[in-house]
């Protein structure tokens, strides 16, 4: 009888039935004196009882000032101890946290806040060339003469709190420390009313993914959700409260705030973070410093610290486990990782924002070469199958495209019914789009995307979305992005233009100005190629794939 590709992560650890809020409480009880973050750059260092009370006491804060269980906080900001405060916090008051890309510009956030109508804003004043304070102040100019907590937007009318991090005021604006102060046991006692009256089911989180057709989508997720996925992939790493994991991947992803915090808080771990974003240095300096278990990277950062010229200088020997995820892994990456970083327990994960994300990882006693040639076994609990395009599910060993169904399914996507229906069906399989092989071990390979997808450093970009951004352009009568093969970051965008008569004199560098500032920076082509024509079918239809070989083709012989 001939085996499919159908594979069920039956599991004798049963899922876990609380609320995130909920859980670190019982978490705090039982490892209230050891590491719970620590983040150096802030000098920050606090054990789990004295993270809880912050918790609280922020999320009895956010309630004091009218925040009512649904309501959503935007949060926009490099990865810092408040940002982790206000993951938990929101979770505890029953909030809906909505991640918002540091990268993001302009025409992007507004997007954002109005979509899923914010009720609050978090941001840090600025992170590296984005100054967040006058972009906010740009798209809701009301804020210069308003009280704080008491903003109308014309564009933005849900938006009633600005709340900035530091100690400077900023006129119209929260500050974040002084939400913390004056709690009483009043708003204590309120905080944990409102938290009983939490279900697991609800939803706790937004992260906005691109979209194949344009603008982004808000995968949204419930604490059932992103609760058990972080337990299942520490469990995987083989996590305990001994452990101390390196995180220095965005928190915005879930990769920051899943697979390194969720992970950590239900295993008792300790959160550690290197920077406000990464630095090789800085992450070698940490893990040595704090004798760091486990660290988190996708492969271009490992390449960046192995090949930093410092390396051999730092003791890593306390390091022993760790995911790499978000782009392949080169075999020899791998290989180095365990042998120079003494990974020997590294892990490799695959999965979605929209699946909570991880549905496949490694085991740390899968073989090396498993752990480059597969995504490894299916996650606890959940259900996958790959079919064929009519739908039915091919034997083991075909290609097909990966669905996946379980807990670890979001609700779907924001106020977007049609696109949910899209890409969950009937039965609730979530088509991921990836193509994929599952062999007779039950070790799924990705081996292709049915999307147009480009994944530049771990960041997804879906070329429909700058496409649609770039017809904005005076000059551009049409646009078609692909990605193309680098050394550095696995795939860049280019931009493949056909000029409406009369911009002849349009350059590259007019394409890439008019994005900056308006779309993030990883999404602005790194290429830009002005064309008569699209490779097409007879039938009219574009053909990426040979657009995406001729330009590859061009940029090698250039090189």
């Amino acid at each position: 009888m001939t085996t499919m590709s159908y594979v069920h992560g039956a599991h004798p650890t049963p899922l876990i039935g609380e609320t995130i809020g909920a859980y670190l409480d019982l978490i705090a009880v039982r490892y209230g004196q050891h590491d719970a973050l620590i983040v150096a750059h802030q000098n920050v260092r606090w054990t789990y009882s004295q993270f809880q009370q912050r918790v609280h006491r922020l999320a009895a804060g956010l309630l004091k000032l009218g925040l009512q269980p649904g309501d959503r906080v935007g949060i926009w900001s490099q990865n810092c101890a408040e940002w982790v405060l206000t993951q938990f916090a929101t979770a505890k008051a029953g909030l809906i946290m909505v991640n918002i890309n540091p990268a993001y510009r302009r025409s992007e956030l507004e997007y954002v806040l109005d979509k899923v109508s914010c009720s609050a804003l978090i941001l840090s004043p600025s992170f590296k060339s984005s100054d967040y304070l006058a972009i906010v102040q740009d798209v809701v100019p009301e804020i210069a003469a308003s009280r704080a907590g008491q903003l109308q937007s014309s564009r933005l009318p849900q938006l009633r709190h600005i709340i900035r991090l530091g100690s400077a005021a900023t006129p119209g604006m929260h500050n974040f420390d002084a939400l913390m102060e004056g709690i009483t046991e009043a708003d204590l006692a309120y905080l944990q009313e409102v938290s009983a009256t939490l279900q697991f089911d609800d939803a706790v989180n937004i992260q906005f993914t691109s979209g194949t057709t344009g603008a982004p989508k808000g995968a949204t997720l419930t604490h059932h959700n992103i609760l058990n996925n972080g337990f299942f992939i520490g469990e995987a790493m083989r996590l305990s409260e001994r452990d101390r994991l390196c995180i220095p991947v965005p928190l915005y992803h879930c990769f920051g705030m899943v697979l390194g915090n969720l992970a950590c808080v239900t295993h008792g771990a300790a959160m550690v973070f290197p920077g406000e974003g990464f630095d090789p240095k800085a992450v070698l300096e940490t893990v040595q410093a704090e004798r760091c278990t486990g660290l988190h990277g996708v492969p271009t950062m490992f390449i960046a610290m192995l090949d930093h010229p410092d390396f051999a200088q730092y003791d890593l020997s306390h390091l022993r486990t760790g995911i790499m995820a978000g782009s392949p892994c080169p075999m020899e990456v791998m290989n180095r990782v365990i042998d120079l970083m003494h990974m020997a327990e590294i892990t490799i994960a695959y999965g979605m924002t929209e699946t909570s994300p991880v549905s496949f990882q490694t085991s740390i006693d899968d073989p090396r070469a498993m752990r480059v040639a597969s995504i490894g076994r299916v996650h606890p609990h959940l259900e996958v199958k790959i079919i064929d395009a009519e739908g039915r599910i091919v034997p083991r060993g075909e290609k097909g495209e990966l669905l996946t169904r379980g807990y670890s399914v979001m609700q779907g996507y924001w106020g977007d019914p049609e696109k949910t229906a899209e890409a969950i069906d009937a039965a609730r399989w979530m088509h991921t789009g990836d193509l994929a092989v599952i062999d007779a071990d039950g070790f799924c390979s990705i081996v292709g995307r049915s999307k147009d997808m480009v994944i530049r450093g771990g960041e997804n970009i879906y070329p429909r979305e700058v496409e649609e951004f770039l017809y904005r352009h005076p000059g551009v009568l049409d646009v078609q992005c692909v990605g193309v093969p680098d050394a550095r970051y696995g795939e860049e965008l280019c931009a493949c233009i056909i000029l409406r008569p009369g911009h002849e004199a349009t350059t590259s560098d007019d394409i890439r100005a008019f994005c900056s500032g308006q779309i993030a920076h990883y999404k602005v082509p790194r290429y830009v190629r002005f064309v008569e024509a699209f490779p097409m079918t007879v039938t009219g239809k574009i053909q990426k794939y040979l657009l995406r070989q001729q330009v590859a083709t061009e940029l090698a012989d250039a090189g």
